[in-house]
Formats: structure tokens, sequence, C-alpha cells
């Protein structure tokens, strides 16, 4: 590389393009790393916003970057990439050397969540301070906005937005998401710049100006104030970005740990419905966006955006996020748990800095806020939406285990809990007011998933798992009853917060946070949780109760569908046992059962054995919590499972699932696919087609089954008529033709089980001979031992014939006379 002296910035810009297409990536770090620390910030401002899209890939999705999301530790490039994207590595050295010159990096609004975009394009200032400030009104209208952020928001929203930006792997690379380059730099990330321990380390570019401060700098006495998501007018600034001569220098560091949560925070988890768009849409809101329109009808400098191009027309976004995503955010939400509890136990007992004279310091302001005011309202909104939208498959797991991860910040303490003491942990007093202030997340959840339950199989181990999770988490002590003492504080009547009503319900920005130890008397908790519902749900919400009837009936059906699955289960677990005991020894010859049908529908290889132990035991134990949980009796339960397996053993299994009489045959009805989900009652699957188009089985010659069927379809077809014939005489030679063949499966009182067109039954009920029984290797088999014995006792291969053609003939001339003296019975 050049000297700096020598070479011009286009010309570095032009160099590093092309080392970027012929240099190994070690390389090339190792020229950034130098260019970075030789040239000036002027130089290197032209460079960034082209290396930032190199690593993180374009916002388009349509270049890879470097794949973070896909390199894993076996990779050569792994430990560079961490390297160099390090928080006190090059790239962030980078960062701060453009940040001290307070250069600014735009982002079209286009690539943002679509609640903000739509926002923004109707002219209502978004909610988020993230957003405030920072917009640049093009020429061409509001619909081609774009953001102007400096070198770390820049930074972050392209490191966030990489985890959301469509990756396709490439053929044959595959590993665990949570092992990779982009999973291990979130986590680095959040324990840099938000550290459960210490302060946030300074940047290393600060000067005497303050240039690498916030944007705004802010007064510690109404820091965090605008912050939530309970302003009355998204049109008022937030106090945030008021600005304050005597700012505490240490609050100007922190402005990088707000910065990058509210990155990830907006990019990963403020995406949801329209559905949902539509029912945040508070009268506060639609008043501010009314008097903004009004307000810039009378500028005819700003133009308006386009007729049609509305809030509600506009977003339309479809959001389905992967697995990974899901990952990523849960250990988002972990380490904010783990470093919202490591508050300093002189600040639990102290009120929130309501005075200027306080001397708190502003990372332990912002521990105390953190996961109240910054994540719960899109995280709710994002759990909502996946628990709605699913697939009721075991990847759920992921979305369960964030959910559950949220509703326990118990369990991020740092503490080190002995296992087998942390099965009836009990949940301290002190988290009663985070309950309480997150009572959706607990009671809404659990009546969305207690919908998927009744839905999915509860036989599949890994499902099973799931609703026993649940129901062990809800089961801790004291849980359930600070849950039922929330709900009735909702429930409080109105008239109880009479003398409180100028402050309104969407203000708990003016009461403590839930780490706060000030005195509250009944009002202020029932304003806390009053508060904290009609702030996510609306004004003219229906809330349910979690401990109310309907609740109540909506467990006693899942109790239900367990109970059902444990027979569904164990019914398995016999069936296999059964087949397994009469095959061990005959599938050394290849004569074991011959029927496709012999296995149990539903039981997948994985649905066998130790796994059908594995969920008899989760569903025993789930059943056992909810019991803990809605205080049931576990002598009516006792009846009501006993009682349910009795009409099983009854027969029940045997009857086919709810349907209704169509043109075609038998259409389920959704009560009919609810029993077939459930194991309570299925279909006798069996081959319904030509029986001698059956798919070639594992035990046939597939040579000889081709052949015979050519040979049998000749015969059939030349003496076609003679065969009808002869099987149509009612007298004993007709009994004994109709034996030989006519196909015994074929008999009305089997096929009964499933639909069958009138067409079909009269095909398969004709007549013909079928020569497919002597491909069967257990045929084979059997004629080579006759032939054998005949070979012993000095019969020829032709006398063998003779014999074994005659004893087959006898058989049948046996069994027919046999089936005549049963019938006259």
């Amino acid at each position: 590389m050049a000297a700096p002296t020598l070479q011009q910035p286009s010309f570095l810009l032009a160099n590093l393009k092309a080392d970027s297409t012929t240099k190994p990536l070690l390389q090339r770090c190792q020229d950034l790393v130098k260019i970075i620390d030789d040239y000036p910030a002027k130089e290197l401002h032209v460079i960034f916003p082209w290396l930032v899209e190199t690593v993180f890939g374009s916002l388009d999705g349509i270049l890879g970057g470097w794949n973070l999301r896909l390199l894993q530790a076996r990779s050569n490039e792994y430990n560079i990439a961490l390297e160099f994207l390090n928080p006190s590595g090059p790239m962030m050295k980078l960062v701060y050397k453009l940040q001290a010159e307070e250069y600014k990096y735009e982002i079209p609004v286009n690539y943002l969540p679509g609640p903000v975009k739509a926002c923004i394009q109707q002219g209502v200032l978004p909610e988020c301070p993230l957003f405030h400030n920072k917009l640049q009104f093009p020429l061409s209208g509001l619909l081609s906005l774009n953001l102007a952020l400096n070198p770390f928001e820049f930074f972050m929203f392209n490191f966030a937005f990489c985890l959301i930006t469509p990756k396709m792997a490439p053929p044959g690379q595959h590993g665990s998401s949570t092992d990779s380059a982009y999973f291990v730099l979130v986590d680095t990330y959040l324990k840099y710049f938000l550290p459960s321990e210490g302060s946030v380390p300074p940047s290393p570019f600060s000067d005497s100006r303050g240039s690498v401060t916030a944007p705004s700098p802010r007064s510690t006495s109404v820091s965090f104030a605008g912050y939530g998501v309970h302003s009355p007018s998204l049109l008022k600034h937030h106090i945030f970005h008021q600005p304050s001569v005597n700012a505490d220098p240490a609050a100007q560091e922190i402005w990088r740990s707000e910065t990058l949560l509210q990155m990830f925070v907006e990019v990963w988890l403020h995406h949801y419905s329209l559905e949902m768009y539509q029912k945040l849409q508070s009268p506060q809101v639609k008043l501010a966006l009314l008097q903004y329109r009004l307000s810039m009808s009378s500028m005819p400098s700003q133009p308006l955006a386009p007729p049609g191009s509305g809030t509600l027309n506009t977003y339309q976004e479809p959001f389905s996020p992967t697995e990974e995503h899901v990952l990523v955010v849960r250990l988002l939400v972990k380490h904010l748990h783990a470093f919202s509890n490591s508050l300093k136990p002189e600040q639990l007992s102290s009120s929130p800095p309501a005075h200027s004279h306080t001397h708190t310091s502003p990372l332990e302001e912002f521990k105390r806020v953190v996961v109240q005011r910054f994540v719960q309202q899109k995280l709710y909104l994002f759990l909502q939406h996946c628990f709605g939208h699913w697939p009721l498959d075991a990847s759920f797991r992921a979305v369960l285990e964030t959910w559950l991860s949220y509703i326990q910040p118990w369990r991020y303490t740092g503490e080190k809990i002995n296992p087998q003491a942390d099965q009836n942990r009990t949940v301290p007093d002190k988290w009663e007011s985070f309950v309480q202030e997150n009572l959706l997340m607990y009671t809404k959840l659990f009546q969305v998933l207690l919908n998927r339950a009744v839905r999915t199989d509860l036989v599949n181990a890994k499902n099973a798992l799931m609703v026993f999770r649940v129901a062990k988490v809800f089961a801790q002590p004291n849980l359930a009853d600070m849950i039922q003492k929330g709900e009735q504080l909702f429930l409080e009547p109105e008239h109880v917060l009479h003398h409180r009503q100028p402050r309104g319900y969407l203000t708990p920005n003016q009461g403590g946070s839930f780490l706060s130890s000030r005195q509250r008397v009944v009002t202020d908790m029932v304003f806390r949780v009053k508060s904290h519902v009609y702030a996510l749900e609306g004004q003219d919400c229906q809330y349910k109760q979690m401990f109310g009837s309907e609740l109540r009936g909506a467990v006693m059906k899942l109790i239900q569908i367990i109970a059902q699955a444990r027979q569904t289960a164990k019914r398995i677990s016999d069936h296999s046992n059964e087949v397994a005991a009469n095959n061990s020894f005959l599938s050394w010859f290849g004569m074991g059962s011959s029927d496709l049908n012999n296995t149990f529908p539903g039981a997948d290889p994985e649905e066998s054995g130790e796994c059908l132990k594995k969920t008899h035991e989760f569903l025993d134990r789930a059943l056992e919590h909810l019991c803990q949980i809605f205080k049931l009796n576990q002598g009516q339960l006792t009846q009501l499972i006993a009682t349910l397996g009795s009409c099983q053993d009854d027969g029940n299994n045997k009857q086919l699932p709810d349907c209704i009489q169509g043109e075609k045959g038998l259409i389920l009805t959704d009560l009919g696919r609810q029993q077939i989900i459930s194991g309570q009652r299925r279909f006798d699957i069996q081959y319904q087609g030509d029986p001698e188009l059956q798919p070639i089985r594992s035990y046939e010659s597939a040579l000889l089954v081709r052949l015979l069927y050519r040979i049998s379809n000749l015969i059939n077809h030349r003496f076609g008529g003679h065969i009808n014939a002869l099987c149509s005489r009612p007298d004993f030679l007709g009994r004994l033709g109709r034996h030989f063949l006519s196909d015994p499966d074929s008999s009305p009182s089997r096929l009964k089980q499933s639909p069958l067109t009138r067409r079909t039954l009269e095909r398969q009920r004709r007549p013909r001979l079928s020569l497919r029984p002597l491909a069967s290797y257990r045929t084979l088999l059997l004629l080579l031992l006759l032939y054998g014995l005949g070979a012993l006792l000095a019969f020829g291969p032709a006398a063998s014939s003779l014999l074994i053609l005659a004893g087959g003939f006898l058989y049948g001339l046996l069994m027919t006379l046999l089936a005549d003296k049963l019938k006259t019975h």
C-alpha cells in the first residue's frame, strides 16, 4: 500500500475495491488496520460506507459481505473477523475516529421497520428518540426520506440489520446459529457496552469540545423521562433531546450504550402485523396526526404524501422471523436482565432521581429503567406475533424459551444456584412489582400458548417437553399468587383512582421503576397495572383473567388432550414392542410382518423406545404442575383421566374421526382433525389401489415382481372371461375358484374403514390370477426347502413340482370345505 502522502482518497477506495476481489481476508484486514492508523478522518470518511457494506452486506440483501451469520469457529476467517470487529478493534477505532469529526451517513427510510417507516411517511415523529432530528427532506417528497446517522449509529444499524436480511447458506454449509461469528459479536457488544460490572470504557477519541458525546447531551435530572411507549403525543419532543449546559461528563459516555440498545430493539423487535398497528393507533396518536396534516397543509414548501400512501395502506410488511433471529433476541433478553439485576444494592432502596441534587450514576440509572422503558412493549408485540404465526412444530422451542427467559428475571441475578434446590425455588417477593408491570407477558401469552398446545401433537417428545417447561415455570411457588394479585389490582373499580384521575393512564414515567422500594399504596399499584395493560392493549381492551372460569375450561381441555396423548404414547410403545418381538427372529430371513400398515400412525423414528418414555414423563409432570397452578382437585383429575382411558379401551380408538359424507367420500370436520392430532382417533390407513401395483417391498424381488406381473396380465387378459365364468358359478367348483382367484383383502368388511368409489370397488373385486406371492423371498425360501426335501427323498424337480401343486390344491380344497361348514353352523 502506498504512503498516505502519495495517494488520493479516490485512489484509496478504488484500490480497496480491487483488493477485495483478489486478496484473502487476512491480508485485507492487515491493510485496513494500517490505513485506519495512517490516514486522516477526511480520507477515511470516503471509504467508511463501502467498508461497512463489505463487512455486513448491503441492506437489500444482494451483497452478502463477510457472511458473519454463516462463519463458524472451524472456519479460517472466523477469528480474523472477530478480531477486526471487536469493540476495541480496528473497525471500532475507525468509527470513533470519524465520530470525532461529526460526519453523517444516510440510511433510506424504506429500510426501517414497517411501523417506523409508515409513521415517518405519514409525517408523524416516531416515538423512539433514536430517529429524532435525523430526517433529511428531499425535494421528491416524504416517500424518499433518508436518515442522517453519525458513524456509530450507522455502524450499529448495519450490524443489527444484518440479522434480518435474508441470507442463503451455500450448499453443504450448515452449523449452529449460536456458534456463528455474528452471535458471538452480539454477545461481545452487549457485554462491552452494557457491562454488568464496572463502567463502559471511554471512547479513545474524546476531546475537549465533547464531539464524541451524544448528539444532544442530556441532564441527569431529567434523563430517561421521555422514554417508553406512553407519551401522550408523538409530536412532542422527548426530554431526552433537551440540551443541558451542566451535563455530567459521565453521562456523555453511556450514549453509546443507549444507541446500541435502541438499534437492536428497533431493528429486531419493531415488527408486527397490520392489525396490531391499527390497534395501537390510540386517539392521541390520531389527533396528533390530524394536527400535523393541518399544519403541513399551510406550508407549501413541505410536500404532503400523495393520496393512497397513508399509514394503513403503506404498511403491509410481511414479517416471519427465523429461528436464528429469535435466538439472538433471547440472548439480548438474558443479558438485559443480568445488566438490570447488577444494580448496586444501595441503589435498589433509593428512589429514582427526581431531583437535581441526587448523585446517581448515569449507568446505574440506565440499569434501573432499561427493561421496562426500552424493551417491554416491542418484545410483547414480537412474542405475540410469533405465538400466533409460528409453525406447530418443535422449532417453536426458541420462541418459548425467549418468553420464559423474559418472565423469569430472577434467574439472571448472578447468584449460583444448586440445580436440585432450584426445583422448588420460591420467587422472591421483590419481583412482585415486576410481575404486575408485565402482567400481559404472563397472562395473555399464556392464553395464546394454550391455543397452540391444544393443536399440537403432544405425542412428540419435543412438543411434550415444551408444555412441561411452561407448566414448570408457572408452578414456581409464589408466582401464581403474584399473577393473581396483579389481576385483582387491574380489576379494581375505577372509583379507586378517582382522586388520581388527572394523571391519566398513559404516563407511568412519573411512577417508580420496578426496582424502587418507595412506599406504594394500593392506588399506586392499581395505577401501575392498569397503565401497563392499557398501554399494550389499548383503553378498550377486553381482559380475560388467567384464573377465570373461561381459561379454567381451556386448561381442562388441555388436560384431556394431555391424557389422550399419554394413552396414545402408551399404545405406540406397546405396539412397537409387539412388532419388535414378532419380527426379532424372522427378520433374519426377511420373514417379518409383511403389512405396510403395521406401524402406528404418527410413530416417527424418534417416537419410539426412550422418546416415548420421555413423552410420558413430560406429560405426567405437566399434569402435576397444572394442578398446582390452577389448584385443581387431584381426585377429579384422576377420575377424568380414568374415564377417558376406559372410553379408549372400550374401542373409542377403533372409531373413525368425526367426518361428514361428501360426494367423493368422507370429509374431516374440525373436531375430526383435532381428534387425529391428539391421537384420540385415527383412520385405518391401508393401500387401496390395485393390489398388483403396490410398491415393491423390501422382502420381494423387484425383477420377479415385474416379470410375474406381466405373466399374470397376459393370462388374465386371455382367459379373463373363463375366470369370471368359473368364479360366478354358485356350486362348489365356483367357490373353489373364488378361493384361488379372488383377493381376500377386498372384502367389504375390510374396506369399510375408508371411502372408495364404486368403480374402484368393482375393479378390485373382479377375480383374477395373481402370481406376485411367488416373488416374495419368504415364498422362495419355502419352495427351496421343499425342493431340497424332495431331493433328499429322491424326487426329481418335475415330481417335486407336481407334489407342491397338488399340496397347494388340496390345501385350497380343505379351506373351501371348512369355510362352507362354518357358514352352515
